[in-house]
């Protein structure tokens, strides 16, 4: 299997709150499309609301649809959006940056067996479906571990 090395950059958004507003407009449009069946084809129309002559509507399938609302969604919220191929391939670096971390702890992580990962030469790569299966673990047991925390303090009358 042959995977193509794409980069991706995580940076903030530069969303002025003009154009966070806009994609909450067009989020909740999508979705009332979506939620009545309507959502074939969409059209662009110019700032006063009217058609653009030369511009053909797209049709577009529900499920892309869904895609836009939930990235105009994060946009409203201006959130940082990164598309990533299904089969994309991290370095350690990309990994680290992700998770917020350090890249040797990332390293530290892949040699300890936590994530899967090949070599290319001396370089280790890691699937993002892989890393997405650690990080939802990893929330997993923190989350398990918050609730014991907060049972112990409750048994202790420590809380409220």
């Amino acid at each position: 299997m042959q995977t193509k090395q794409i980069s991706i950059t995580l940076s903030e958004p530069n969303v002025t709150a003009e154009e966070a507003e806009q994609a909450k407009i067009a989020q909740r449009c999508i979705m009332a499309a979506l939620d009545h069946s309507r959502a074939h084809r969409i059209a662009i129309l110019d700032e006063s609301g009217h058609a653009v002559d030369d511009m053909p509507a797209m049709a577009l399938p529900p499920r892309v649809l869904r895609l836009f609302a939930d990235l105009l969604g994060r946009m409203s919220l201006r959130q940082p959006v990164a598309l990533v191929p299904h089969k994309y391939e991290l370095s350690t670096q990309e990994v680290a940056a992700l998770l917020n971390v350090s890249r040797p702890y990332v390293v530290k992580q892949l040699e300890n067996g936590m994530i899967p990962f090949r070599k290319v030469g001396t370089h280790r790569r890691i699937l993002f479906e892989d890393l997405t299966v650690y990080m939802e673990t990893s929330r997993q047991t923190s989350a398990q571990a918050l609730q014991e925390l907060a049972q112990e303090a409750q048994a202790l009358s420590m809380g409220y």
